[in-house]
C-alpha cells in the first residue's frame, strides 16, 4: 500500500479528482433509509425517537430530555485541567466572534423617506454534536458560541447517547459551561428529522448546525427548506503548500493530524520541491507505524492523499485553487507574499508554528469550514449564520409622488397591472387631497378678501 504517493504535475488533476469525488455522494440506500426516519419522527414523533434510539444505539432512555441537575453533575465531574482548558479555548472563541457583529443601519434619502437593514438574530437553532466514538466537545464550542454572540433566544442540543442512555459525559459538561440547558439524548437522521419538524418534547428550529456521520449531512440536506441548515459537510482535508524551508517533520505531522479523522479524510502536499516532497512522504511513513489510529491513517493517506510536485510556486498556488481546500498551509518562507495568490481555502495557516490543530481548539477562528471544494463559494461558519437582515423601507407622499408614474411603468412593462394600480391608487388620492387643499386655500384667500 503506497502512502502519500508522488504525482507529477501532468498527472495531479487525475489524482485529485480521485480525491474530491469522495465528497457530496450519498447511497441510495441511505437515502432510502434516512427518507423512512424523517417520515415516521415527522408522524409520530417521540415515540418514533425512542424506539429508533433503542434500534441505532441500543439503548432506550427513560426520558429524551436531559434534566439539567445531570449536566451540573457531568460539569462538576469534569477534570479540573480541562475545564480550565475549555474556558480559556471559549474566550478565543467568543472574542474572535464578536468581532463579527453586524448591526442595524438606516440613512435618510431625502424627502423624508428612510432606507435601512435591521439585524435580527434566529429565534431557534438546534446543534447536533456527534456521539460514540466521535465526540467533540470542541465543534459544540464553534457552534454554540457564535450563535450566542449573535444574539440566538435559544439553543437545543441533541447528542446521540451512550450505554447510559445519555450523551458523553464531555458533552454534556460543555453544555453546562456555556449555559446550554435544552439538552436531548436523541441523534443520528431522527435527531435531525425532531429538529427540522418538532416532537412532543423537541421544538422545532430555526436552523440546523453541526457536523454528523452520511446519515445526518444526508438528514440535513433532505430538511433544508422546512429549516435552514449550515451546510452538508464532507470528509476533513488539508492541503499544506511548502517551500524548500519547509521542515518535512512539521509537513507531515500536519498531514497526519487531518488524515485520522477517518478513512475518507484527505491530505495533499503541494510544492515545487521534489527533494521536499520525498522527505515528506518518508517522515509519514515513518511515523505512521507507530500511530494509533494507523488503519485509519493508511486508508485515508493511500486513497486520498498526495504530494504534487509542480514546476514553480506558480503553479502550485494556481493548483491549490482548484482544491478550494478546507485547511490551507503555507509552510513558505513568507507567507504573506503568497497569500495575495491565493483565492479559495477555506482557512488559512501562516507559517510553520500555526499548525491545523490550533485552529481546529484554540486560536478562536471557526473550525466548521467549507469541505469538497466548496470554499469556492462558502465560508467558515460565523455570526452571520444565526442573523438574518431585514430590509427597511420608509416611503413618504412626496417621494412616491415624484417616482410612482416610473414604478407603474416599470410594472406594465413586466404586465403587473396590479402593482401598477397599487401605486395608481395612492397618485390618485394625493391628487384628490392636493385639489382639496388648493380649494380651502382658495377659499380661506377669498373670506380674507
Amino acid at each position: 500500500m503506497e502512502l502519500l504517493p508522488i504525482v507529477p504535475y501532468d498527472k495531479w488533476a487525475e489524482r485529485l479528482s480521485v480525491c474530491w469525488a469522495r465528497s457530496g455522494t450519498f447511497d441510495p440506500e441511505i437515502a432510502q433509509a434516512v427518507q423512512e426516519i424523517l417520515v415516521q419522527v415527522q408522524q409520530r414523533g417521540d415515540a418514533a425517537l425512542l424506539e429508533l434510539t433503542e434500534r441505532f444505539d441500543g439503548v432506550r432512555p427513560d426520558s429524551i430530555r436531559v434534566p439539567e441537575a445531570e449536566l451540573e453533575a457531568a460539569y462538576a465531574a469534569m477534570d479540573p485541567e480541562l475545564k480550565q482548558i475549555i474556558a480559556e479555548a471559549a474566550d478565543n472563541i467568543r472574542r474572535f466572534h464578536e468581532h463579527q457583529r453586524r448591526t442595524s443601519w438606516f440613512v435618510e434619502d431625502g424627502d423624508g423617506v428612510i432606507l435601512g437593514q435591521r439585524i435580527v438574530p434566529l429565534e431557534r437553532v438546534g446543534l447536533y454534536v456527534p456521539g460514540g466514538q466521535a465526540f467533540y466537545p470542541s465543534s459544540l464550542l464553534m457552534n454554540a458560541i457564535p450563535a450566542q454572540v449573535a444574539g440566538v433566544d435559544t439553543l437545543h442540543l441533541v447528542s446521540p447517547p451512550g450505554p447510559s442512555g445519555r450523551p458523553h459525559p464531555l458533552v454534556l459538561a460543555t453544555a453546562h459551561y456555556l449555559g446550554i440547558r435544552h439538552v436531548y439524548a436523541v441523534g443520528g437522521a431522527q435527531a435531525v428529522a425532531a429538529l427540522a419538524f418538532g416532537t412532543e418534547t423537541i421544538p422545532r428550529v430555526d436552523k440546523i448546525v453541526g457536523p454528523g456521520n452520511a446519515y445526518v449531512a444526508l438528514a440535513k440536506k433532505m430538511v433544508f427548506g422546512h429549516v435552514d441548515i449550515d451546510a452538508v459537510a464532507g470528509p476533513s482535508e488539508i492541503v499544506v503548500l511548502a517551500d524548500d524551508t519547509a521542515d518535512p517533520e512539521f509537513v507531515a505531522a500536519d498531514l497526519l493530524s487531518q488524515a485520522e479523522h477517518d478513512e475518507r479524510a484527505s491530505a495533499v502536499l503541494v510544492t515545487p520541491y521534489a527533494l521536499l516532497a520525498e522527505a515528506v512522504r518518508a517522515c509519514v511513513q515513518r511515523m505512521v507505524v507507530e500511530a494509533p489510529r494507523r488503519a485509519i491513517l493508511e486508508a485515508s493517506l493511500a486513497r486520498y492523499g498526495a504530494c504534487i510536485v509542480t514546476p514553480s510556486m506558480t503553479e502550485a498556488c494556481a493548483v491549490v485553487n482548484e482544491l478550494a481546500p478546507e485547511h490551507l498551509e503555507l509552510m513558505v518562507r513568507d507567507p504573506w507574499e503568497i497569500l495575495p495568490h491565493i483565492r479559495h481555502a477555506g482557512a488559512i495557516f501562516m507559517g510553520p508554528f500555526s499548525t491545523e490543530p490550533v485552529g481546529d481548539y484554540f486560536a478562536g477562528p471557526n473550525h466548521v469550514l467549507p469541505t469538497g471544494g466548496t470554499a469556492r463559494y462558502a465560508s467558515a461558519l460565523s455570526v452571520d449564520d444565526f442573523v438574518r437582515s431585514q430590509s427597511i423601507i420608509v416611503y413618504t407622499a412626496e417621494r412616491l409622488r415624484k417616482t410612482g408614474p416610473r414604478i407603474m411603468r416599470f410594472a406594465e412593462a413586466e404586465e403587473l397591472p396590479a402593482h401598477a394600480q397599487a401605486i395608481a391608487v395612492r397618485l390618485a388620492r394625493l391628487s384628490e387631497q392636493a385639489s382639496a387643499s388648493a380649494v380651502r386655500s382658495s377659499a380661506q384667500t377669498e373670506q380674507k378678501r
